[in-house]
């Protein structure tokens, strides 16, 4: 360990180390030693930058948690018929995982042992809720098939949303994103199945 890099250490490269070991070890597994040994800095280095490990979980969720909600206030969500706006959203989910993987994988493994995952599911149940909103609305305009419960609907596409984090890894073989240990399809090609599977099977035949 060296002065220097605890000097240049910063709440961010602290928060991506974070991150990365509470994936891997679990939150419940990991201590404060196992977070000074990963960021190669001393435990009270990290206490200069938050008061523990449960507020580095709270700075990580609430990033997935702040890209997922910006969503809904952009205008493409808030514009257009309601089969329309969930299009819009599907996409952007997509994106938005890819972009926030490490940040995205956390939150979706949360359990609620602590009063920090507890808040976090909360918000992702407002958030699944809001999305099933718009598929309802668009199955109450007749844009999308009304043979399929709303709740079940919205499980599936979130479902299907939500498993990219156990697969898509943000540099393939040849420097694209893609499927671990293939050269997977690029960020675009990913958006563009994800909509069309999910649009192809919702939407109402003309």
């Amino acid at each position: 360990m060296t002065t220097a890099k605890r000097d240049t250490y910063t709440p961010e490269t602290l928060l991506s180390v974070a991150v990365q070991v509470f994936i891997e070890r679990g939150y419940d597994g990991t201590s404060m030693e196992h977070l000074s040994k990963a960021a190669g800095i001393s435990k009270s280095s990290i206490y200069h930058h938050v008061t523990g490990k449960e507020e580095l979980l709270r700075r990580a969720v609430s990033r997935a948690l702040d890209e997922l909600f910006g969503i809904l206030d952009e205008e493409h969500a808030r514009v257009g018929t309601a089969a329309e706006r969930l299009e819009y959203v599907v996409r952007r989910m997509v994106e938005v995982l890819m972009a926030e993987l490490p940040y995205v994988t956390l939150l979706l493994r949360v359990r609620g042992n602590t009063g920090t995952e507890r808040w976090a599911l909360e918000r992702r149940r407002e958030f699944d809720h809001r999305v099933a909103a718009l598929l309802k609305d668009a199955a109450a305009e007749g844009d999308v098939r009304a043979d399929v419960e709303v709740r079940l609907a919205t499980r599936l596409v979130f479902g299907m949303i939500n498993s990219i984090v156990e697969w898509y890894r943000p540099e393939g073989p040849d420097g694209r994103g893609g499927v671990s240990g293939a050269s997977g399809a690029g960020e675009r090609e990913v958006v563009d199945a994800v909509a069309r599977l999910v649009f192809g099977g919702l939407r109402k035949a003309s």
